[in-house]
């Protein structure tokens, strides 16, 4: 059998979105820098740091040392990896309880500033589980001939159209505009294809789709008080955006949009999976981990002002941007067949644009853990 070995130039453009959907200064790169494709969506040449729309992580709140003696012992311990951004709000309430000991689990915590080290963590067996964009869990699986699956869903679409205007009200008024965009050959322009074609509108030649480097660089061009702008931007920097120019309203949002038109798929930005050897030994433990999870995310929905002020604690937003974004951020808990349904649909979607996306083939029913 093959060693845990990663084409990182598959592999880190699955960050793109992900890492990037929380404001905060840039961390510095890896020394490593190469073309990838597959991003929470991708494919399109990018540095192996997370895509330059999103702001990168720095390792925070209890790492673990990675040791033999790290590896939990009937389930006390169980180490945990994800970005910044929504996926890891959702986390906050467990991550909080565990810290005042009031988990049924003890959890380790690292929020990784790039998809080198969460790849590099469940390869070595450092991590025992991670969330990370589902494109990348399917790039995965390809790569690690089957050793991990995906568990949940943790977040559902977190891209918005938005404008300065009032000229926005379906798909259809996209036509003839022109939109300003992030992640070129990632999630969003594999995401806004699959809406606009199924729409009937063809993305490229019905409206024009102007890429930047940065949702950062969106964000400010949508602030300019003096233009009639448009453009797709994740949660929270919709939130950023629109507390600096309150002109600038939501006018669609793709994971409605998506609901409509993709026979029971979902879009989806992130997910759990786990090391299939952690599984084979600790799942009782793993399973009330996913309990524990599925009641964070549930807390971080049903109080988001209280969760804003833990998810400041982790560094991943300000607690005033944060309690604004949640709402928006589509932060979830799908297990099962369910997940499965709305996984499978996302990545079919994906292959189709672009096969490197999802590591060159569909997983196969392996994938889904259904315990």
């Amino acid at each position: 059998m093959r060693k845990w070995t990663f084409a990182f130039t598959t592999l880190t453009l699955c960050f793109g979105l992900l890492a990037g959907c929380a404001p905060a200064a840039p961390s510095p790169a890896p020394s490593q820098s190469v073309p990838v494709s597959s991003s929470e969506a991708s494919s399109a040449p990018v540095s192996s740091a997370p895509e330059a729309s999103q702001p990168s992580e720095a390792a925070v709140s209890s790492e673990v040392p990675a040791t033999a003696e790290s590896v939990p012992q009937s389930g006390e311990t169980i180490r945990l990896a994800g970005l910044k951004g929504p996926t890891t709000m959702g986390m906050a309430k467990l991550l909080a309880d565990n810290d005042k000991g009031l988990s049924q689990n003890k959890y380790t915590f690292t929020m990784a500033g790039a998809a080198d080290e969460i790849v590099a963590g469940l390869a070595k067996g450092e991590l025992d589980a991670a969330a990370i964009p589902a494109n990348l869990a399917s790039v995965l699986y390809h790569n690690t001939e089957g050793k991990i699956s995906l568990a949940a869903i943790n977040t559902l679409g977190v891209l918005y159209v938005v404008e300065t205007g009032d000229t926005v009200h379906t798909l259809e008024d996209l036509k003839g505009k022109t939109i300003y965009s992030t992640g070129q050959g990632t999630t969003p322009e594999f995401a806004l294809n699959f809406v606009l074609a199924q729409n009937g509108i063809d993305p490229a030649a019905d409206l024009t789709v102007e890429y930047k480097s940065e949702a950062a660089e969106v964000a400010a061009l949508m602030q300019l008080e003096s233009r009639f702008s448009i453009a797709l931007l994740p949660e929270p920097f919709v939130t950023t955006a629109k507390a600096k120019n309150p002109r600038l309203r939501t006018a669609l949002s793709l994971t409605e949009e998506w609901d409509k038109v993709g026979d029971g798929s979902a879009l989806v930005t992130g997910v759990l999976v786990v090391r299939n050897d952690f599984l084979a030994e600790y799942e009782t433990a793993f399973q009330s981990f996913l309990e524990e999870y599925r009641a964070s995310t549930e807390y971080v929905n049903q109080s988001p002002q209280e969760a804003a002020q833990l998810v400041e604690t982790l560094g991943i937003a300000p607690a005033a941007v944060a309690e604004e974004a949640i709402p928006a951020c589509n932060i979830t808990f799908l297990s099962g067949p369910e997940m499965k349904e709305k996984v499978s649909g996302y990545l079919k979607a994906l292959f189709d644009q672009n096969p490197k996306a999802v590591g060159g083939a569909l997983p196969d029913d392996a994938f889904y853990y259904q315990g």
